[in-house]
């Protein structure tokens, strides 16, 4: 099957894109260099479906270097940049996907990297893993296992395994130390904003920001409101992170009250209809919202447009829906996850961790097929350990080392 993209013309831009990430990815590029030699991915097919950006790129030509003959596509239509997919395509890689694919386009290139029978599944919310086991379950006896990304991803992954639905193994990449303390705070934190502020070219000082949830994504974007000036409500159903939010000071309270004083709104929960109708017929006239969960229902969007009685593109990327009250409210990227739907997504810095936790995951299920009897697992602890030591020498710190005597204290 040959690549389906938008226009391999566009490979050169691609190129310098991923030649910036790599010269910004000290762990992946160590990786790139120690799998080239060891080959641990040598004959295995890899399915991949991750935001097609270049620090996607650059997983997957480490993956490649490996060994890995690589199966790609996007995991949301907005996020795939066409000129990273030619950039790819031109590397030797099968690729399939393209910005701003419909949905009847989208599930179609999941199909097409999932049909030529793949060894190992790098999964990013979860379709992958649903396609295999509802449309090629004749498929999934060969996958050794896989890999998934994102918080959303394993919430669908647990479902299963409750139902006792899961076929192979799955690492929740996402649960690792090295994965959601920097990616999920940090990476979001300051991805959410670039993509909020380069879209709206307006101030985020002295504003009122709504932050619906309060895991380590929604206390990033806090944070990083914050820092910019704005003061920040916190929406939550869980008692103990609305305490920690009232901790770290924000204030408090349910969306329905946080509607009538919010000037932008962001939605990071992994939950449906987080913002609804009745919420957007509290908002003051001119509130920005958007959401940085993975999937495009926690702001009622199909609604919205049902009740709207008036829209209009505002600039790229923000749709204005006027509401039978008269005020208007602007919704960025049709809803879709912000940072990368109106942004590059996470610092380069941030998914060198990340990746470099997803390829190494990736070697332990090669490597440990024989040994793993759950189907849903753990980043083992050796490899979070060994990217934190890494990422401590490359960025020029040490730490103490425990004596024997002072172990000893510690066991007795």
């Amino acid at each position: 099957m040959s690549s389906e993209i938008r226009d391999i013309n566009l490979w050169e831009s691609g190129a310098r894109k991923i030649e910036w990430v790599r010269r910004n990815c000290p762990l992946l590029t160590m990786l790139h260099d120690e799998f080239a030699k060891t080959k641990p991915f040598a004959g295995k097919k890899v399915a991949l479906s991750v935001h097609l950006e270049a620090k996607t790129a650059y997983l997957c030509l480490t993956l490649a270097a490996g060994g890995a003959e690589m199966y790609v596509t996007g995991s949301n239509p907005l996020s795939t940049q066409d000129d990273v997919a030619a950039a790819l395509v031109h590397e030797g890689l099968e690729v399939h996907a393209w910005y701003n694919a419909t949905e009847e386009e989208y599930f179609s290139h999941i199909r097409s990297v999932l049909s030529i029978g793949p060894d190992i599944i790098i999964d990013d919310g979860g379709d992958l893993v649903h396609t295999i086991h509802t449309e090629y379950r004749d498929l999934a006896s060969k996958v050794i296992g896989g890999c998934e990304e994102t918080t959303t991803g394993i919430l669908r992954l647990e479902a299963m395994r409750r139902e006792n639905k899961l076929l192979f193994p799955m690492v929740r990449v996402n649960n690792a130390q090295m994965k959601h303390f920097f990616d999920n705070r940090y990476g979001t934190g300051q991805s959410v904003w670039d993509g909020i502020n380069r879209t709206t070219n307006l101030i985020v000082a002295g504003k009122i920001v709504v932050v619906a949830g309060y895991g380590w994504c929604g206390k990033g974007t806090a944070m990083r409101a914050k820092g910019l000036g704005a003061r920040v409500i916190v929406t939550e159903i869980n008692p103990v992170k609305a305490i920690e939010a009232v901790m770290d000071g924000f204030d408090v309270m349910p969306m329905k009250e946080a509607a009538k004083y919010g000037d932008i709104f962001v939605t990071v929960t992994g939950c449906d209809k987080v913002i609804d109708e009745e919420d957007f017929a509290e908002m003051k006239d001119g509130a920005v919202l958007c959401n940085a969960g993975h999937f495009d229902c926690e702001i009622d969007m199909a609604r919205l447009r049902e009740i709207a009685v008036d829209k209009a593109e505002m600039r790229n990327n923000i749709m204005g829906y006027k509401l039978p009250s008269g005020q208007w409210i602007y919704v960025l990227g049709e809803g879709r996850l912000v940072n990368l739907a109106c942004g590059d997504g996470h610092p380069a810095e941030i998914m060198d961790m990340s990746f470099a936790i997803q390829a190494l995951s990736a070697k332990y299920l090669v490597e440990h097929k024989a040994d793993i009897k759950d189907m849903l697992i753990d980043v083992p602890e050796e490899v979070d350990i060994e990217v934190a030591e890494k990422e401590l020498e490359f960025l020029g710190k040490s730490i103490d080392v425990l004596t024997p005597e002072q172990e000893a204290y510690l066991n007795s």
